[in-house]
């Protein structure tokens, strides 16, 4: 004998909190429909044009190395700035921008710096500076 149980539904005619949920699930998608179009109409996190810029920070000897993943920018379209702590990275492309502050992990000579790009990856290397000074004391 085979017996046939009918699927179970829910019954929401006198479910209390279907009002709540309701309002809650309105709210998030308000929250994500202006997440993709950006608040006031401009570019939202999942537009490529203001994509975040994949980065990689590597502390060798007494080197930092700094690797950026930029892909469609031209070399001439790519201005770095180093003040010893921070390194500013702004690239423009035909599609995307890329605007980009890191704190560096220790200080660096920002004068020792020599950078590449080859195929929409960046790479920056500074020479590290020692924190702390010898004071001579008279």
């Amino acid at each position: 004998m085979i017996l046939l149980v009918p699927p179970m539904r829910r019954d929401d005619r006198d479910d209390p909190f279907d009002d709540f949920f309701r309002e809650i699930e309105r709210m998030m998608n308000d929250v994500m429909d202006d997440a993709r179009t950006g608040v006031d109409g401009g570019a939202g996190p999942t537009d490529p044009a203001s994509a975040d810029v994949h980065l990689d920070v590597y502390e060798e000897d007494d080197q930092l190395r700094v690797v950026a993943d930029i892909p469609g920018v031209d070399r001439e379209a790519i201005d770095l700035k180093c003040d010893g702590e921070v390194l500013t990275l702004d690239a423009t492309g035909q599609v995307r921008e890329y605007h980009e502050r890191v704190r560096l992990p220790t200080r660096v000579d920002e004068h020792s710096a020599s950078a590449s790009y080859n195929n929409g990856i960046l790479e920056v290397t500074f020479d590290a500076v020692d924190e702390s000074a010898d004071i001579d004391l008279s």
